[in-house]
C-alpha cells in the first residue's frame, strides 16, 4: 500500500479543520441565530409527548457511555487481531470529546432555553452539566461522538469484515445513525441546528484523522 490514501485523509483533516474554525467564528458572531430559531420552531410543530421515551432512547446512541464502550471494544478487537498500532485510532473519540468540551468553554452560544427543551437521554454527563438552557451548547457532543465512532466502525468493518451484507451495509448504517442522532438533537430541542452541524464537522475532523492513522499504520506494517 502506498502513502496516497493516508496523505489524502491527512489533507482532508486539515481542510475540515479550517472549515470548522471558520464555521465556529460565524456561530460566535450570532449570524445563525435566526436560522436556529426557524429550525427550532419547525421541530416544535413535530413534537409529540408520546414519542419522548423513544427519542430519549435514540439519544443513547451518541451518549458518552455507549460510544466509549464501542471505542473500547474497537481498540481491544484491533489489538487482539494484531493491528496494534491501528488500535490507537480509537483514541480519536476521547480526543474529539476533549476538543468539544474546550469549544463549549470558548464559544459563547447559549443552549436552547429550558422552556423549549425536552428531557434528554439519561447519561452520567448530566451530573456535570448545569440546568437545561444554562450553558453553552456549541458544538453538540452527541453528534461529535456519533460521527467519530460510527464512522470509524464502518471503515474498519469495510476493511476487515470480509465479503457479506454487513460490510456492504456498514457505511449506509453509519450514515443512518448519524442522521437519526441529528434529528434526535433537534426533536428534543436540546441543541440548535448550528450546534448539530458544528458537532458533525468536529467529528469529521477526528474521524478523518483516525482513518489517516489507520492507513499509515497499515502501510507501515507492510
Amino acid at each position: 500500500m502506498t502513502a496516497g490514501p493516508m496523505r489524502r485523509y491527512a489533507i482532508l483533516t486539515g481542510v475540515l479543520a479550517v472549515a470548522y474554525v471558520a464555521y465556529s467564528v460565524v456561530v460566535a458572531t450570532g449570524s445563525l441565530h435566526g436560522f436556529d430559531i426557524s429550525v427550532s420552531r419547525a421541530f416544535s410543530q413535530l413534537y409529540r409527548p408520546g414519542l419522548l421515551t423513544l427519542f430519549r432512547g435514540i439519544a443513547l446512541l451518541g451518549g458518552l457511555e455507549l460510544t466509549v464502550l464501542l471505542a473500547s471494544g474497537l481498540f481491544l478487537y484491533l489489538w487482539r487481531v494484531g493491528y496494534r498500532l491501528a488500535a490507537f485510532a480509537a483514541f480519536a473519540l476521547p480526543l474529539a470529546s476533549l476538543a468539544e468540551t474546550a469549544y463549549k468553554q470558548t464559544i459563547v452560544h447559549p443552549a436552547p432555553p429550558a422552556s423549549i427543551a425536552h428531557p434528554d437521554g439519561p447519561s452520567l454527563t448530566l451530573f456535570f452539566e448545569g440546568a437545561p438552557g444554562s450553558g453553552w451548547s456549541f458544538p453538540s457532543g452527541h453528534m461529535t461522538r456519533a460521527v467519530v465512532i460510527y464512522g470509524l466502525l464502518a471503515f474498519v468493518i469495510q476493511r476487515l469484515g470480509g465479503p457479506g451484507r454487513l460490510r456492504q451495509a456498514a457505511v449506509p448504517l453509519a450514515i443512518a445513525v448519524v442522521l437519526l442522532e441529528a434529528f434526535d438533537r433537534l426533536y428534543l430541542e436540546v441543541h440548535w441546528e448550528s450546534d448539530v452541524l458544528g458537532g458533525i464537522l468536529l467529528g469529521a475532523i477526528f474521524l478523518s484523522a483516525a482513518i489517516a492513522w489507520l492507513e499509515w499504520s497499515e502501510a507501515r506494517a507492510e
